[in-house]
């Protein structure tokens, strides 16, 4: 079982600090996540996982940013995530997963990573400002690369014109899953009445979910009826998502 989070101060380590010893449950979890690098990508991250029940070491050289993360994750740390006695003194080995955050310094993020390699922790997923950085970091053996920008651009492009879909997540080919404001003319009719199914609609969309004072309900009961202030989440094609929002 995970360890339980408790609140600590920052710690500011250097090379010739004692171990984390002092926290023997970051060491006993069965799942631990180090985040390297909170900037803003960094912290949103770290603690987003956080709220999500996972145990949390965030790392930064920042003093100011591992401040603002006290009580938002397991744990924050001041130091050098290119230094390699630092990490070990972290117990950094023994985790499940660790994020490389890093953005501005693609020197570093590459270090990090291959010190997190090195390090044989069994998932290492990197952030990558470019798509040189990106065709380095998995040639260095990182399990998963992501490109915030370029996924952050995808995702305006695909929603600019269909200004009712509020996120856009593709899945591949021309299909993706959709958040929208409900369409105005399903607004005070059941799911049902809308022409909605058990699992597809009369368009071929799946609905998801129905999302309800910031609350989803996933599978939506079909004869519920909506409000103007709902949301709903459907998977299809990316035509047939602009027509139903339209």
């Amino acid at each position: 079982m995970p360890c339980q989070p408790k609140r600590l101060e920052s710690v500011e380590l250097s090379s010739t600090s004692p171990s984390l010893a002092q926290f023997p449950e970051l060491k006993m979890a069965t799942q631990n996540i180090v985040v390297a690098g909170v900037g803003r990508f960094g912290a949103q991250v770290a603690t987003g996982l956080f709220q999500l029940g996972h145990d949390v070491l965030a790392i930064d050289q920042n003093q100011a940013r591992i401040q603002d993360l006290i009580g938002r994750v397991t744990y924050s740390v001041a130091g050098d995530v290119t230094d390699e006695v630092l990490m070990r003194d972290l117990g950094v080995e023994s985790f499940d997963v660790a994020i490389v955050a890093i953005g501005r310094n693609v020197e570093s993020s590459i270090m990090t990573a291959v010190l997190l390699r090195s390090l044989n922790i069994p998932m290492v997923v990197a952030r990558a400002r470019n798509q040189l950085h990106a065709e380095t970091l998995q040639r260095i053996g990182c399990d998963r690369v992501i490109n915030a920008e370029e996924e952050a651009g995808m995702r305006l492009a695909q929603t600019l014109f269909t200004p009712n879909v509020t996120d856009y997540i593709p899945l591949g080919g021309a299909q993706g899953i959709s958040r929208m404001q409900m369409p105005e003319r399903f607004r005070d009719m059941t799911l049902r009445d809308a022409g909605f199914t058990e699992f597809r609609d009369q368009n071929h969309l799946s609905v998801l979910a129905l999302i309800r004072d910031q609350n989803a309900r996933l599978i939506p009961d079909l004869d519920e009826r909506t409000r103007p202030t709902d949301e709903i989440v459907v998977a299809g094609q990316k035509n047939l998502v602009d027509e139903l929002a339209g």
